[in-house]
């Protein structure tokens, strides 16, 4: 962060980490990661479908993301404003892997969830579609700023399973919306206010859907100041859990700078 451009701007040092792993039963990783500190961003997608191409997928997702960061004088723009030309991004790139899988049959069904976040002066600007998360740890609460895009978050919502139940359904994968499964995508951006001291995650399910959220904030906290330790440390306990997916995660630390 620039303080002198912006007097009234957030002092905070980003800090960033991004780690994916095959897993324990996985022949292949079909998920993708990205962090660039001096973009202040991350990008995580978690591959699916097709001929074993979800890892084409997701690679697409997060090189092309990738390429439009950081955007150009971001730091002028409203939330609004880089809202929309973020989502126009993730738009023009779910036509592009879209067209790629109707035109190639090894890549036909291929698509890909995404989870990513910009760090932009006081506030995060996220943007989802699917099952991958980005959750918050402020003051030793650990908060879920995503919802999943799942058959299962619809039955919660309806009260149709309880939270409790979720680890025993059998619908727990099935997502409602991906980038590259259909012409268009419907990608939910948000922003949040961000403030030094704050840690957030960005995973792939094969984290979250075997570490529960307690455990989460507590290997974050263990290592609030170094996400390099809490990314590996993360993995380590899904891993030992029964690692059957490919697991993915992002660390960043908002750590306080002095006036």
């Amino acid at each position: 962060m620039n303080p002198e451009e912006n007097p009234n701007a957030i002092r905070y040092a980003l800090k960033m980490a991004a780690h994916t792993h095959i897993g324990r039963v996985r022949a292949t990783n079909e998920d993708a990661v990205w962090s660039d500190v001096d973009c202040a961003a991350a990008i995580l997608a978690d591959g699916m479908g097709g001929h074993k191409a979800g890892d084409v997928a997701a690679q697409m997702l997060v090189k092309r993301l990738a390429e439009c960061l950081p955007i150009p004088e971001a730091q002028s723009h409203s939330r609004i404003e880089l809202a929309e030309a973020l989502l126009a991004r993730v738009e023009q790139i779910n036509e592009e892997i879209y067209r790629l899988a109707c035109q190639e049959a090894r890549y036909a069904g291929m698509c890909s969830t995404l989870v990513m976040g910009m760090f932009c002066r006081d506030f995060l600007l996220t943007a989802h579609v699917g099952d991958s998360r980005c959750y918050r740890l402020r003051q030793g609460e650990l908060t879920s700023l995503t919802r999943d895009h799942s058959l299962l978050q619809m039955q919660i919502d309806a009260g149709l399973i309880r939270p409790e139940d979720v680890q025993f359904s059998s619908i727990r994968n099935l997502i409602t919306r991906a980038v590259g499964i259909e012409s268009t995508v419907e990608t939910e951006c948000n922003a949040y206010d961000v403030e030094p001291g704050d840690m957030y995650l960005f995973s792939s399910d094969g984290l979250h859907d075997l570490l529960p959220e307690p455990e989460i904030a507590l290997i974050l906290t263990a290592h609030a100041d170094d996400p390099d330790a809490a990314c590996v440390r993360l993995i380590d306990h899904a891993n030992a859990r029964g690692g059957h997916d490919n697991i993915s995660v992002i660390v960043a630390k908002l750590c306080p700078m002095q006036a």
